[in-house]
């Protein structure tokens, strides 16, 4: 006769079915595993386990999140607050954050632009203010929008 599993092995296991599928925060699995009415105390051991044993990690996860996103064509402060959200410690968000150079960022800011823009379409004064308004809600700061704006300008004028 087999036993049941214990509770213990079932939130392991639960543990490791959400991470086999991407990282995530310890936060996240916490409130993904205790959806499923497990004594609390119990999912905090496990996740400390996950932890000890390098298999949850929120510095991976944060890496993690920041390289997706950007490549999303996400910028800084649009993927900080979508990590605060996802229970990230913001030392760790700050760090990965500044790690990128501003001209990546940049980079990544004219190259959203040029997509949202399209071929055709001049940069005329209604469509700077709605390619502002955009790279904005995108999560880059004020003044990455406004060099995109200008590098973008400056392009035009080239082409």
């Amino acid at each position: 006769m087999s036993e049941l599993p214990s509770e213990k092995k079932i939130i392991r296991k639960k543990a490791m079915d959400y991470l086999s599928r991407r990282e995530h925060s310890r936060y996240e699995l916490y409130k993904k595993i205790s959806a499923h009415n497990f004594d609390r105390d119990l999912i905090n051991q496990e996740l400390d386990l996950l932890i000890e044993d390098g298999l949850l990690s929120d510095e991976r996860f944060v890496e993690a999140f920041i390289y997706f996103r950007k490549k999303k064509g996400k910028g800084p402060l649009k993927i900080s607050s979508e990590l605060r959200d996802r229970g990230a410690d913001e030392s760790l968000i700050n760090k990965y954050i500044e790690e990128i150079e501003n001209s990546e960022w940049l980079d990544s800011a004219k190259q959203v632009a040029e997509k949202k823009l399209g071929n055709n379409q001049q940069l005329d004064y209604d469509n700077q203010l709605k390619m502002m308004k955009f790279l904005n809600n995108r999560g880059f700061t004020i003044d990455q929008v406004k060099i995109t704006i200008k590098k973008l300008q400056k392009d035009e004028e080239v082409g």
